[in-house]
């Protein structure tokens, strides 16, 4: 794996405030350094997070952000992985931190026009980030000033600066509900707007439009009498709140096309789609927001496409920033031409020793129980043939309408693929593939779909003589995690192995105990078993509450994190412990890998720290699958 990370890895540079800035991984270290430049002038380094790490085992970036008079860098370090991130301000002329220093804070925030005033995002005892507050360079954070407070326990606050800079962007959200208030970033102290109010299962997020008379309006992507959302227009709120009588239609709903944001520049707007599974750009010019436009699309059925915001900073700009990449292509960075749609490659991430060729990856569709065909992206060597001979390694995910990974490239795939194996992600309902209907049909009282999905993708693939039916195993993190906990009960004769990362398996347990991390906004996701209804479906499919019988359960790794903030690492071992004990001869094939020091949800962080994981994941995988090679060739079915 360790092989095909470059031994120094830079990012593509970015316009914001008159320089370039850009990240560097140096050879040997496993944390990014951020630089910057002006043009012409010399490299300057603004923060080095491998001198952070120090000796520690552990490190977080949570954001980076530099003032617009260029002179500050806002950033954030979480050193344990529990999500608790410190902020600090860096004078950039020096080098040295300011004695200005917010000990809990969660990795949001953003600066007033002025660079004054920074707005960050605090989270409560249940890691809710539940206030916005707003701090004035070199004066204590005792006298920072309460900006919003969202006293709704399902509720999330973020923050923002609207990419013209004018506005900072307050919005709250949970699964199905948002609201969005603004700020004039000229004036940081006056009070937040409401952009359109709060109406039970609305949401919307709003960009900042400036036209080119100086004349300015809103745009609000919304699902507000459209399940894909559709885009309107307002005013930006002056005298007080508005409310969403000040909402005029511009784009109506297409069925067929998931609606997710709107980016405004100087003299275009690029709406970010997903159709038919995929990622998709259409940039419209400002004097026809209701035309077709110039539509980019991922460079092949299995890509991803995507336009960062974090690299699209700067307001005045006709070009911008796209990366495409797949599991089996590298990112490959382009400038895009918001006037004609003409790609520039700009840089092509190195892999070395990684041969795109060498593989081969396709789309096939596998009907679920109730006949909806459910997509999966198929990964193989080339010279691996789906006879039905090959073992199988699944992945799916199936929650908060996210699509995790979104076909992105990972220098560990192509080692299970280099061995014969086969790899499969299964785009399960619960997801967002398929839209936000995708999504609706796979949480609440729909979660169910999600399983049968992924099981009627392995299904799918033994019956039609594609793999080996009795060497298929199956990975999934966190709410993935409960999915394989789900189908390792519910079908425990379907694989050879399961990995269950971080898993949420004691469901009703936790969605009763409102004092644990995010579980109350996390009810309308899953559901709230003090309602009798929610706790007959959640019931069904607790994988603690429904272990598969003794004699015949396959293999089982189980992992879980001391300072794991979203899944308390007592669930994953309680289901461990329970399932050990309902089978004692078993037990021995079912392991459990705790982070017991440093580490977070995700596993531990640095580059190769992370691939370390990986690799013992894989190890195990293949041991479980006899998929170890046996000869000098890079391929065998072992």
């Amino acid at each position: 794996m360790t092989e095909r990370v470059p031994a120094t890895d830079s990012s593509v540079s970015w316009p914001q405030h008159g320089y370039s800035y850009y990240t560097v991984l140096p050879a040997g270290r496993e944390y990014v350094q951020l630089l910057r430049r002006r043009h012409g002038g010399a490299e300057e380094l603004l923060l080095d997070v491998n001198v952070l790490a120090g000796d520690r085992d552990y490190v977080e970036l949570g954001q980076w952000d530099v003032s617009p008079d260029t002179r500050l860098l806002a950033y954030s370090v979480d050193f344990d992985g529990d999500e608790v991130y410190t902020l600090r301000f860096r004078d950039l002329a020096t080098g040295q931190d300011l004695e200005d220093v917010v000990p809990r804070s969660a990795p949001v925030g953003t600066w007033s026009a002025d660079s004054e005033h920074f707005f960050y995002v605090v989270h409560d005892e249940q890691w809710r980030q539940h206030q916005v507050w707003r701090h004035r360079i070199g004066t204590p954070t005792s006298a920072d000033e309460l900006v919003v407070e969202e006293a709704d326990v399902q509720f999330e606050l973020e923050v923002e600066t609207s990419r013209t800079g004018d506005l900072v962007v307050i919005s709250s959200a949970n699964r199905d509900t948002s609201e969005v208030w603004v700020v004039d970033a000229h004036e940081p102290t006056t009070p937040a707007r409401s952009v359109g109010g709060r109406r039970r299962g609305v949401e919307y997020r709003a960009e900042h439009l400036r036209y080119p008379d100086g004349s300015d309006e809103l745009l609000l992507v919304t699902d507000d009498g459209a399940s894909e959302f559709r885009l309107v227009r307002c005013p930006v709120p002056q005298a007080g709140d508005q409310d969403a009588s000040a909402w005029q239609p511009l784009r109506a709903e297409d069925p067929a096309e998931r609606l997710e944001r709107a980016d405004a520049y100087a003299g275009h707007v690029v709406l970010t789609s997903r159709v038919a599974g995929r990622h998709q750009l259409r940039i419209l010019r400002l004097d026809d927001l209701t035309g077709e436009g110039i539509v980019v699309r991922p460079v092949s059925d299995i890509a991803s496409l995507a336009a960062p915001p974090d690299r699209n900073v700067e307001h005045d700009l006709d070009r911008i920033i796209v990366v495409d990449e797949s599991y089996l292509q590298p990112q490959v960075w382009s400038s895009v031409s918001l006037v004609t749609g003409e790609r520039t490659e700009l840089m092509r991430k190195e892999a070395p020793g990684f041969d795109p060729a060498a593989y081969v990856g396709e789309r096939r569709s596998f009907r679920s129980a109730d006949g909806t065909p459910v997509p999966a992206t198929i990964l193989r060597h080339r010279d691996t043939v789906l006879d039905g001979s090959a073992a199988c390694v699944m992945y799916a995910y199936g929650a908060y309408e996210e699509v995790y990974p979104d076909q992105e490239w990972d220098p560990a795939i192509p080692s299970l693929l280099d061995r014969g194996v086969v790899y499969v992600h299964a785009h399960v309902r619960g997801g967002g593939e398929g839209g936000r209907r995708w999504w609706l049909d796979g949480r609440l009282e729909h979660k169910q779909h999600t399983f049968d999905d992924h099981v009627a993708v392995a299904d799918g693939l033994a019956a039609s003589g594609l793999v080996d039916g009795s060497r298929i195993a199956t990975r999934g993190l966190s709410a993935g995690g409960l999915l394989q906990g789900a189908v390792f009960s519910q079908r425990p004769g379907r694989w050879r192995a399961v990995v269950a990362e971080v898993p949420f398996v004691d469901v009703v347990t936790t969605m009763l105990d409102a004092t644990i991390p995010l579980t109350a906004n996390e009810w309308d996701e899953w559901g709230d078993p003090r309602r009798a209804a929610d706790l007959a479906w959640l019931l069904a499919y607790s994988p603690y509450d429904n272990v598969p019988p003794p004699g015949s359960r396959p293999d089982l790794l189980v992992t879980g994190a001391l300072h794991d903030a979203r899944v308390m690492v007592w669930e994953p071992a309680k289901w461990v412990a329970r399932l050990r004990e309902t089978d004692p001869e078993w037990s021995p094939r079912c392991l459990f890998r705790v982070e017991t020091g440093a580490g977070a949800h995700v596993g531990p962080a640095g580059r190769f720290a992370h691939l370390a994981y990986e690799a013992e994941i894989y190890a195990w995988l293949l041991d479980r699958l006899g998929a170890l090679p046996t000869t000098d060739s890079p391929i065998s079915s072992g």
